[in-house]
């Protein structure tokens, strides 16, 4: 059930992806506590850091016991990207990933993210000079392509590995899609026969039936979860669980999703501060209850909760105690 990424391990193939406003440290500590064999951080302007943005210094920090974790940088300068990762290299993250597969309007309009893939010349001296810069794997997350017309996942991964990525991330989906309609798994498949390094496939996987068939159909070698994972770590588990045994969890009982709201809130206040933390936690706490009996009075108050306490007592009053 290992994989390896250049000279890091990881216990096991399931990989949390980066996603912006979610996979802060406290939410990665409990995907990782739930099973998660990589954690990987909310993605990172290189030009941030280079200019030294307070806010970026504070995403970039990493907590004892969730390694091994992946930090992603994103950018389209090859000589800011390369330096930057140099210059942080000492820190305890274990694997550099470069994102270009972001497919948000703002980052695509300056020629990062998902842009990317419409120069694959960029692509190789980006991924050949931050390769030369560290020792640490470097790895690439990607997308199908940029949309129906410009379907280049195979031709992008070939250049990364030539490069010396140490492996890929796909997403089954184009940059025009968004997170819209159905993955392409095949685009997965036909990336995994065309490179050694190894795949990470990522794209509506939501159940261990689907990590499976994913698996079986694509042949990639790790699991890249993201929306699924959100007010749902035990996700990593029970894929695992299900892969190992064959046997399938049950959803956690509301008295364990309780205890991780609760623990989760404590965490992000401790974190991000009273303010911030609380109002983050609004949404992580629609994503815990979705689907629950008598949770949608919780989903309807929770924006008008202010502080720890009166989240405490909220998520205590409506779910039962």
């Amino acid at each position: 059930m290992s994989l390896k990424i250049g000279n890091v391990v990881l216990p096991n193939p399931l990989i949390l992806a980066p996603m912006a406003g979610v996979t802060d440290l406290p939410f990665r500590l409990l995907c990782r506590e739930q099973g998660a064999g990589l954690v990987c951080m909310e993605m990172i302007s290189a030009k941030a850091i280079a200019f030294h943005n307070r806010n970026t210094e504070k995403l970039m920090q990493i907590a004892p016991g969730e390694q091994p974790v992946s930090l992603q940088l994103f950018g389209s300068d090859p000589e800011i990207i390369s330096g930057i990762a140099r210059e942080i290299e000492d820190r305890p993250f274990d694997i550099l990933d470069l994102n270009m597969g972001c497919p948000v309007p703002k980052i695509v309009g300056n020629g990062e993210g998902s842009a990317l893939m419409r120069d694959p010349k960029l692509v190789e001296r980006i991924v050949t000079q931050t390769v030369r810069a560290v020792k640490k794997p470097v790895t690439i997350k990607i997308r199908k392509g940029f949309d129906d017309n410009h379907v280049n996942a195979v031709e992008i991964a070939k250049i990364a590995e030539a490069s010396g990525a140490a492996a890929v991330a796909v997403h089954g989906r184009t940059r025009e899609q968004y997170y819209s309609g159905k993955a392409d798994w095949e685009i997965i498949r036909k990336v995994k026969e065309a490179v050694r390094i190894p795949v990470i496939g990522n794209g509506d996987v939501d159940s261990p039936a689907r990590a499976k068939a994913l698996l079986s159909e694509t042949g990639c070698d790790g699991i890249m979860i993201g929306r699924a994972a959100r007010g749902n770590p035990w996700i990593f588990r029970q894929i695992r669980t299900y892969l190992e045994t064959g046997e399938e969890e049950a959803k956690p009982p509301i008295e364990e999703v309780r205890q991780m709201m609760l623990r989760h809130g404590r965490m992000q206040v401790d974190y991000k501060g009273d303010y911030t933390g609380i109002r983050e936690m609004r949404k992580h706490i629609s994503w815990y209850t979705a689907g629950y009996p008598h949770s949608a009075r919780l989903r309807a108050q929770i924006n008008s909760v202010e502080s720890l306490g009166e989240l405490e007592e909220l998520i205590l009053t409506r779910t039962g105690r």
